[in-house]
């Protein structure tokens, strides 16, 4: 569900995802994944969030930010979006439009949504069969969480606010793994 642009206000909490054309991929190598973050760390720098999670794929990415100005998220996206896809476009000598549509947006209301949220976006490339470990995947800040890598797209608020769930955070996942197939915790995630 898309959110209005009066819910994009100081203090919201967005997931905030978007898939390629025709599932063509949105990233091929690593120099891929590494320019768009740049750009989103760069526009990050310039207007305010906490980047609570993030995962790249193939395909598709997902983040989940707090927003801390009055400067709207989707227009960050819209800003790194745009210039990731003209230098795709660029290096792979092609045409068109990259997205398959508008920037999706969904703000989030409760605890157990954030939380569940971040598990979610964590766990995306286990799910999706491209590592056994969640660990193995570079293109998340998942490595942050654990103390396995010191990157910038990284908030330690969730941490201080939860430390129960996210100190332990690999033992939590390991939790959480379980319940990805409880009808409860999937009408919880997707139905809110």
């Amino acid at each position: 569900m898309r959110c209005k642009k009066e819910e994009f206000i100081e203090g919201a909490v967005f997931h905030i995802y978007n898939h390629s054309t025709a599932e063509s991929n949105l990233f091929n190598d690593k120099n891929d994944y590494l320019y768009f973050l740049k750009k989103f760390q760069k526009n990050i720098i310039e207007n305010l969030c906490e980047v609570y999670s993030y995962c790249l794929m193939p395909n598709h990415f997902h983040f989940c930010l707090k927003q801390n100005s009055d400067i709207p998220l989707y227009k960050i996206f819209n800003k790194s979006s745009t210039s990731y896809a003209m230098y795709f476009n660029r290096k792979y000598n092609r045409k068109g439009r990259l997205f398959a549509g508008k920037l999706q947006h969904k703000q989030l209301h409760s605890d157990n949504y954030l939380i569940s949220l971040c598990r979610y976006i964590h766990n995306n490339p286990v799910k999706a069969g491209l590592v056994k470990k969640i660990v193995d995947w570079k293109y998340s800040n998942y490595l942050e969480y654990i103390n396995k890598r010191n990157g910038k797209l990284y908030s330690q608020e969730l941490i201080k606010m939860y430390p129960d769930i996210f100190e332990d955070y690999e033992n939590s996942l390991n939790k959480y793994e379980k319940l990805l197939n409880e009808k409860e915790f999937n009408e919880l995630l997707f139905e809110e």
